[in-house]
């Protein structure tokens, strides 16, 4: 996975673009959209050119996501090898013994062998992660939401058998993560943005009080400059950063624009102006998990 940029998300590695869908998690968010739109939805997405898909156990709709990867396979429009799969380790499965179950249920919903990459949700012990990969049922593993510290506990970890090639984690311009972000550089850890464009603000979630970041004028003013969407130049941002950035969408419109974002270039001036959005607002600041030892935003990065 190392130098993937962009997942719908969409990234880069070399000259090879990894194309990332996200339109799986939207189900956590809303229970009423249809399996039958999810499975449509990455569908369209592989046949645009989307390549790196982004699931989890808790948005329950790894069979719509897996019946629809198989279907392009059997279509020939892809093979297994050109899909780079990712899901993620939910709480429930934490204890060492539940993780390998937690896996193989996702697998099994699949109805594929192994995935890419096996992230773990929250921040947890990475032990029974390494297991996983050396069984052959993940290419690769990673963490997710976890902060420097948590991270150092990891590299610094004795018998370190399978360093996290990734650490997935709210980036966006009102979040830019910059310290973070040059802290997993210097590790050669893939910092990878889940709600690049803020959010979708699902009411269970999100503060319906909270900013909507594709309205900001900075945003408005320099996609207008550039004739380019305000949620283009967001995804670019993160392109330009080296950061992979998921993108979320179920319309075929909105995928085939967030895939145009490598045939433009901010200059570094507009860089500069982008980074001074920042504000540290988290859309997802999972509140409800603040007392936990384990929590990872109390921590400056």
């Amino acid at each position: 996975m190392a130098g993937a940029i962009l997942a719908f998300h969409v990234g880069r590695s070399g000259s090879q673009r990894h194309l990332v869908v996200e339109i799986v998690k939207a189900a956590l968010y809303n229970n009423k959209i249809p399996a039958s739109k999810i499975l449509e939805s990455t569908k369209i997405a592989i046949d645009i050119g989307f390549r790196h898909i982004d699931s989890a156990y808790v948005y329950k709709n790894e069979k719509e996501v897996g019946e629809a990867i198989r279907s392009k396979i059997t279509g020939g429009v892809v093979k297994r090898e050109d899909i780079f799969l990712t899901t993620k380790l939910w709480s429930t499965f934490h204890r060492p013994e539940l993780v390998r179950v937690g896996l193989e249920r996702s697998l099994k919903s699949f109805q594929l062998d192994y995935v890419d990459l096996y992230l773990i949700h929250y921040p947890i012990s990475i032990k029974a992660m390494e297991k996983c990969k050396d069984a052959g049922l993940a290419k690769s593993i990673g963490v997710s939401n976890f902060n420097r510290r948590q991270l150092e506990m990891i590299l610094n970890k004795p018998g370190l058998k399978h360093r996290p090639v990734c650490n997935q984690v709210e980036c966006h311009p009102y979040l830019n993560q910059s310290k973070l972000m040059d802290f997993c550089k210097s590790q050669d850890i893939v910092l990878v943005a889940y709600a690049a464009l803020g959010s979708q603000r699902p009411t269970n979630w999100v503060d319906k009080n909270a900013p909507f970041l594709l309205n900001d004028p900075v945003l408005g003013g320099m996609a207008k400059k550039h004739n380019r969407s305000p949620a283009q130049i967001a995804l670019r941002y993160q392109v330009q950063r080296g950061v992979v950035a998921l993108a979320q969408t179920y319309e075929q419109k909105e995928m085939k624009e967030n895939i145009q974002v490598f045939e433009f270039q901010l200059p570094s001036e507009d860089m500069e102006v982008l980074d001074g959005l920042n504000r540290n607002f988290r859309y997802f600041p999972v509140n409800i998990a603040a007392e936990h030892p384990n929590y990872p935003y109390s921590d400056d990065y």
